[in-house]
């Protein structure tokens, strides 16, 4: 157990459509990052968002909001639920800390927090994507515990901006 303890208020309304937004232009510019096309990327974010929030309302099972400390303030977002039909395959959808709180067990509090959800909703397994960039997140997940299952890779043959 971390020094923080965290609690999950859920997103809704007008703050979880925003919410929303934001997420999803970070998905695909994330996505872009890992090599995808616009075009792919964006297709990919379509097809997720229908199935997880479709026509802006959480799927059964999803819950998505703000990280909230003892102190009543907020230190990231957390979006959890169901992996496709089998309700007891989790998956975290996206969790950040904010930037000037990471680095102080946060990340490793929020994570502990979608376990304990996932496990009261009987989930017995949970798992995650993580860009391969993302080193610090990648170590946090290795030290709870969280094991490779697919790894994709590519090679840049050449440079498409310069011919």
């Amino acid at each position: 157990m971390t020094d923080h303890e965290l609690r999950l208020e859920p997103l809704v309304g007008e703050a979880l459509t925003a919410w929303l937004d934001a997420s999803r232009q970070a998905y695909v510019a994330e996505r872009i990052e890992a090599g995808d096309t616009p075009t792919e990327a964006e297709a990919n974010a379509a097809a997720s968002f229908e199935r997880l929030v479709p026509q802006g309302t959480l799927a059964a099972g999803q819950h998505l909001g703000h990280l909230v400390d003892a102190q009543d303030v907020v230190v990231g977002h957390l979006w959890m639920g169901p992996m496709g039909s089998d309700p007891t395959r989790w998956w975290v959808w996206d969790v950040a800390i904010q930037p000037n709180r990471r680095g102080h067990g946060y990340g490793r509090a929020a994570m502990e927090l979608a376990e304990r959800l996932a496990q009261k909703n009987g989930a017995s397994s949970i798992g995650l994507n993580v860009f391969a960039h993302n080193q610090v997140a990648r170590d946090l997940y290795s030290s709870l515990g969280y094991v490779d299952t697919a790894v994709t890779m590519r090679k840049q043959l050449f440079d498409p901006d310069r011919g």
